[in-house]
């Protein structure tokens, strides 16, 4: 009684043994039961329910019936054939066969493109092989060459008729875009231009040269006798390095832009008066059917040889035409290149792409013709020797 007077006012003591309250909910207890229930009865359907689709939808369908007009029954009802359409589970399957024949095209993905093809860049693919390099030139499987399939229409000696034929090269472009353009602009056609394998945008302006009717030629640095103080440049071919080292070499050049007819060098002396080393890299030029120009710059270079015992296309220059880069020097210098075609019927010249270099070039070109001389471009005086 004292315990109930003593109680505030409006409140009303519960009974002993019993209060209910969150913490009176054995809520972990509840949680474990319903998962039991939900464990049991998937195990229970599995066992006692034999559905090897798993729950997946069933239909089956009769197209045997005629009624509806059914015209796909009308022509399969006969009294032992029915045929029942079954959406089962989805199996993988095995075997499987191409529906498209070697006949039809682009039907059989080994075939080698049709002749004439090329691909965005105006390269034929089946001339092309991927390296971890990049993309560089090959022999197809017909046996089709770079050399063959680059080159620009021309007179050669064999058919001259009596015509003193000069061609000159154009070295150094790619390097200076406004040069490029200017030099792909306001030469003939029959000049050929040789790109060094470092420009930004090779491809684009290889592309408009051989848009524009030039052959292009792939300058590949090679070392120099006063090599490193004379430096051709990034990726230089170096006497006393393992074969493969220089190849990688020559692929990363190779693979800067595509659609040459051949390499020409870049400096180089000290590297091909080495037989040793400059053996794989000819041999390389033979089984990919590039040719190879030499600038005629060393008397000591044993490319001749090396292009003779590997089947390579090979020229070599008469004459540097700007040693000093004047427009009287250069001048004199075509004089004297005219005179060597006229002694010989032919002769090679080689420039550099600076720009007065590039206009006494344009300039003389004008009047070659008149004078009796044919512009041609470099693959028409390369041969392999015999």
């Amino acid at each position: 009684m004292a315990d109930d007077l003593s109680a505030p006012l409006g409140k009303k003591k519960s009974k002993a043994g019993f209060r209910l309250s969150p913490d009176n909910i054995p809520l972990a207890r509840i949680a474990f039961g319903v998962i039991a229930l939900i464990v049991l009865g998937v195990g229970g359907r599995i066992l006692l329910v034999n559905d090897p689709n798993g729950g997946r939808p069933v239909a089956d369908i009769n197209v045997n019936s005629t009624r509806n007009a059914n015209s796909v029954a009308d022509n399969v009802k006969t009294a032992a054939s029915q045929a029942i359409i079954t959406a089962g589970p989805e199996i993988p399957v095995s075997g499987l066969v191409s529906m498209v024949g070697a006949d039809v095209p682009d039907g059989n993905p080994d075939a080698p493109p049709p002749p004439g093809v090329t691909n965005a860049q105006g390269l034929v693919p089946d001339l092309l092989e991927e390296t971890g390099k990049g993309a560089i030139p090959r022999m197809s499987a017909t046996g089709e060459t770079p050399f063959e399939a680059y080159a620009q229409p021309g007179p050669t000696p064999a058919d001259a008729a009596g015509k003193k034929l000069i061609a000159v090269v154009v070295t150094g472009l790619g390097l200076n875009q406004s040069g490029t353009s200017a030099a792909i602009d306001s030469l003939p056609g029959p000049v050929t231009l040789a790109f060094a394998p470092y420009g930004k945008t090779l491809a684009d302006a290889a592309g408009a040269a051989r848009a524009a009717g030039h052959e292009i030629l792939l300058e590949v640095p090679l070392e120099p006798f006063d090599y490193p103080d004379s430096d051709p440049g990034p990726q230089t071919l170096l006497t006393g390095q393992a074969p493969r080292d220089n190849l990688d070499k020559l692929f990363t050049s190779m693979s800067a832009f595509g659609g040459y007819v051949g390499l020409v060098n870049y400096m180089g002396a000290r590297f091909t008066a080495s037989a040793q080393d400059f053996g794989p890299v000819m041999e390389e030029l033979g089984a990919r059917g590039l040719g190879y120009l030499d600038d005629g710059t060393s008397n000591r270079t044993v490319a001749p040889q090396l292009a003779a015992a590997n089947n390579v296309e090979f020229g070599r220059a008469d004459l540097t035409l700007d040693p000093d880069p004047a427009r009287q020097p250069i001048l004199d210098q075509l004089k004297a290149l005219e005179a060597k075609a006229t002694e010989k019927g032919r002769a090679i010249g080689m420039i550099s792409a600076l720009p007065v270099s590039v206009q006494t070039l344009a300039e003389w070109a004008k009047t070659a013709d008149a004078r009796g001389f044919t512009l041609v471009p470099i693959t028409a005086l390369m041969q392999k020797a015999s």
